[in-house]
C-alpha cells in the first residue's frame, strides 16, 4: 500500500508546526521517498533527536505505509 506524499508532508506539519517540508519520491512506487525538513524546533537537538521528531510526526507509518524514507533535516539559517 502507497502513501500519498501530501499526507506524509501533512503528518509532519501536524506536528512540527513551523515546518518547511520537501518530499520526493525517489522509486515512483508511493513507497520510498527522500523527504527534507527544516524547522526552528530542532534548534539545540541532536541529528538523531531531529530525525526522531520527524518519525514520531509519522505516527507509526514507517516500515508500514511507508517502506523508505531518506531523511535530511536542518535548523533553518538566521532562525
Amino acid at each position: 500500500m502507497a502513501m500519498d506524499p501530501g499526507e506524509i508532508e501533512a503528518l509532519i506539519k501536524a506536528s512540527i508546526p513551523d515546518a518547511v517540508v520537501r518530499i520526493q519520491d525517489l522509486a515512483g512506487d508511493g513507497d520510498h521517498y527522500a523527504a527534507h525538513v527544516t524547522s526552528a524546533a530542532f534548534r539545540g537537538k541532536t541529528r538523531v533527536q531531529q530525525h526522531q521528531m520527524v518519525y514520531a510526526a509519522l505516527q507509526g507509518r514507517m516500515g508500514g505505509l511507508l517502506h523508505a524514507l531518506a531523511l535530511q533535516t536542518a535548523v533553518p539559517k538566521g532562525a
